[in-house]
């Protein structure tokens, strides 16, 4: 018997449209940089620490460039492959997903096709925003439509589904950790004009419409309850990263 497909919770076209939005942004220099870049330099600091020298690399997502001490290197942006297929290009020494594997509607098969597409020995990372990520913006987007609240936030994994998710994609040797990166805001609109620099915007399948002018008052009012003295609102981004070993 057939395993049934998984729920179809993110759409390929959004996700590809909200990171060629996210391209041309980047190229403004007042774009918000601060979580890619954050998950580009810890991949850094990895890949010195255990001494990597792979001499082909795939990097998913990455809108900061390439990484250090990678020779060959292979950008693939989100809508250039479908993650839940077979990878393209391989085997690879090294892959590193920015993001891309939190809006895939498979991921146990993301994670089972990059563990395929590493030679033996080779390493995997990826790292995303996890779930606790946030909760400003999700209390602003309930208090928006308090009586009929609309799916407007993605769905988020934690370390223990992250765990499982390695296991059930046949690496024997992973680990998964996490950190938190705190930004402060003095309204709602710079917090999501950050989110959609970074392609982090909204690529649910079935997206609510937009928030009216009313709700929108609402969700502003909403976020800055939480401000401090200063009226500042902080935001917490919590970034999980996942390495797998191909032994």
């Amino acid at each position: 018997m057939s395993n049934p497909a998984p729920p179809r919770i993110f759409s390929r076209d959004r996700r590809k449209a909200v990171w060629d939005r996210a391209q041309l942004r980047q190229q403004r220099e007042d774009a918000a940089r601060f979580v890619l870049e954050d998950m580009a330099e810890d991949f850094a600091e990895r890949i010195a620490f255990m001494q990597l020298a792979p001499e082909r690399a795939l990097l998913m997502g990455s809108l900061v460039g390439d990484l250090p001490g990678l020779d060959i290197v292979i950008h693939a942006p989100p809508g250039g492959f479908d993650e839940e297929l077979p990878f393209p290009g391989g085997p690879f020494d090294f892959i590193a997903g920015f993001e891309t594997l939190a809006t895939v509607n498979d991921l146990p098969a993301a994670l089972l096709h990059m563990r395929c597409a590493l030679t033996e020995g080779g390493v995997a990372m990826a790292s995303l925003v996890g779930a606790g990520s946030l909760a400003n913006l999700r209390r602003a987007m309930i208090a928006a439509e308090p009586d009929r609240p609309a799916p407007r936030m993605h769905p988020l994994i934690d370390n223990r589904a992250a765990t499982a998710l390695l296991e059930r994609a046949g690496f024997r040797r992973f680990v998964v950790d996490s950190r938190s990166l705190s930004v402060a805001y003095r309204s709602l609109d710079r917090l999501v004009g950050d989110l959609r620099d970074q392609a982090l915007g909204n690529q649910l399948a079935r997206p609510a419409p937009p928030l009216g002018r009313a709700a929108l008052g609402r969700a502003r009012a909403a976020f800055l309850e939480h401000a401090d003295p200063e009226g500042r609102v902080i935001e917490r981004f919590e970034i999980l990263t996942l390495t797998g070993w191909k032994t």
